[in-house]
């Protein structure tokens, strides 16, 4: 049974879910870091928000650990780099507070921009100063949008609702979705020179670190106000506080800062700015929301393999799932088969899907390969470390699709590139569940892989089956199946053996196979 610990304060309704589902289920929150590192490595899963920092040294203790989910959008709190090394699948809930995330914006907006926060305090006070709030409308204004995603996306529909000009920027919005949107989209520099309004919709990343810096803000409209509910460090405080000082900025709109919790900052106490203590996705409905997707996407990873909005390995979505199990572990053995057989340094893999398996979500297919051709080499590498580790080691990875397939209803082949020379594996699936490999090299052999095989490469000549078997019985193997392929129809060509054996191969039998006439190449395989 799957174990998981929820690490920080969810929605009573996710254990409910976890124990429904049959997984087993600690809460245990407010844990110190090295109370966390002494227990982590007894669960699978991990479900949190944003107290629990999952860092290297928690993710090392980790040693059962497969997935960490987090309730909510941002990462922030977790080393994503180094889980993907560690093999662990970090997910997170991109749509559970989306609306409540950019509902909050909007109502930032409305705040700076009628000066309500300063009005209620100064009305709370008695003092009844009616002429020294005066604020600017929204209608007709334009409202410039960093990062136009599911939050983004929300927020600009809603300024559209408002009689706003809405403009965005963000590298990955196609200009059919802004035309969808009814957005402009434009660069950033054109967004900072016309935007009254600035809304914040974008992760904190390397890229967007100070995105918002002095040089930004300077280029601002006077005048402009600045709404950040996103992430602290998108924009640079010190500068925002220069900026509101001189009257270039005439407000700003803060649900994050780069401090948290933020108790002391340079822009507090200012009569321009709005604060509110990282409430963005502060609402019953979303915490309700994220809780019940972050522990059905633990679960469904855990019991059936389906991944959903993980941020280092492709998704499988439950209806997927069993679709892809068996392709996923044809693909397995294809790629153990020739990790195990190759004896020098990797330079390319070329993976071509024929037939119906093209139709399919084919990344975790090359995941899934990527870990069998790894394995041999790398000791603990999964489906998600597989490909960051060959693209470490600079191992050009390839994927084609064909629509049709001559024989085979579908038909997945393998072509490994080493130092030496380019060795293929084909291979498919027999009743839509069975894999089954179909050629080598060019040599068709029908074989079904088991636990032990012993691969051979040798020369087709009279007597040589006779004395391999007599010599791995003398060693005490007994043979389970036998697969023989040669390369043409002509006698005393090249031939491949795939013998199944019914336990692993000895040393000193795989020698005495190794030292017979016509043996080119002989391997002892595991699967």
């Amino acid at each position: 049974m799957p174990k998981v610990l929820v690490s920080d304060k969810l929605s009573p309704r996710a254990v409910e879910i976890f124990q429904a589902r049959g997984i087993e289920v600690d809460v245990k929150t407010g844990l110190k870091p090295d109370e966390l590192k002494a227990i982590i490595g007894a669960y699978d899963g991990l479900a949190i928000r944003s107290a629990t920092k999952v860092t290297q040294e928690i993710l090392d203790a980790a040693t059962n650990l497969k997935v960490v989910g987090r309730a909510g959008i941002g990462v922030d709190n977790v080393d994503v780099p180094y889980a993907s090394q560690k093999g662990v699948v970090v997910m997170n809930t991109p749509f559970g507070n989306a609306i409540t995330t950019a509902e909050h914006a909007i109502a930032m907006m409305f705040a700076l921009a009628r000066e309500i926060p300063q009005a209620n305090a100064s009305t709370h006070a008695g003092k009844w100063e009616k002429s020294k709030f005066m604020g600017v409308e929204l209608t007709g204004k334009t409202l410039g949008i960093i990062g136009c995603g599911n939050i983004g996306s929300i927020v600009a529909t809603r300024g559209l609702g408002l009689r706003m000009k809405v403009i965005a920027f963000d590298p990955f919005l196609t200009p059919e979705r802004a035309v969808d949107l009814g957005v402009e989209k434009v660069e950033l520099n054109d967004l900072i020179a016309r935007a009254d309004f600035v809304s914040l919709h974008t992760p904190l990343t390397d890229k967007t670190r100070g995105i918002l810096n002095a040089d930004a803000i300077a280029r601002m409209k006077k005048g402009a106000r600045i709404i950040n509910c996103a992430r602290g460090g998108l924009i640079d405080e010190a500068a925002l506080k220069a900026a509101l000082e001189s009257g270039h900025i005439a407000g700003a709109a803060l649900d994050v800062f780069e401090q948290e919790p933020a108790k002391d900052n340079p822009l507090f106490g200012m009569d321009t700015v709005v604060c509110t203590p990282h409430l963005g996705a502060s609402t019953s409905e979303a915490q309700e929301n994220v809780a019940l997707q972050v522990a059905e996407q633990i679960s469904d990873f855990l019991l059936t393999g389906a991944v959903t909005n993980a941020l280092n390995m492709p998704s499988v979505t439950a209806e997927e799932a069993p679709r892809l199990r068996p392709f996923m572990k044809l693909c397995d053995q294809l790629g153990s088969f020739a990790g195990q057989i190759t004896e020098t340094g990797l330079k390319s893999v070329r993976i071509e899907y024929q037939g119906a398996v093209a139709d399919l979500n084919t990344r975790p297919l090359t995941a899934t390969v990527l870990r069998g051709l790894l394995s041999p080499l790398l000791e603990s590498v999964n489906m998600v470390s597989a490909p960051l580790a060959a693209r470490d080691r600079g191992i050009e990875v390839l994927e084609t699709k064909t629509e049709t397939c001559r024989d085979y209803h579908s038909l997945i082949k393998l072509e490994v590139t080493t130092e030496r020379q380019t060795r293929s594996v084909e291979g498919t699936l027999f009743g839509d569940a069975l894999p089954r490999i179909v050629d080598i090299n060019g040599i068709g052999v029908e074989a079904e892989l088991g636990a032990n095989m012993l691969y051979l490469i040798n020369e087709d000549k009279p007597g040589f089956i006779g004395s391999l078997g007599t010599t791995i019985g003398n060693a005490g193997v007994n043979i389970a199946s036998f697969h023989l392929g040669r390369a043409d129809t002509e006698a005393g060509g090249q031939a491949i053996c795939l013998v199944q054996v019914d336990g692993p191969v000895p040393d000193e039998a795989l020698a005495a196979v190794s030292a017979l006439p016509h043996v080119v190449q002989a391997k002892a395989l595991s699967f």
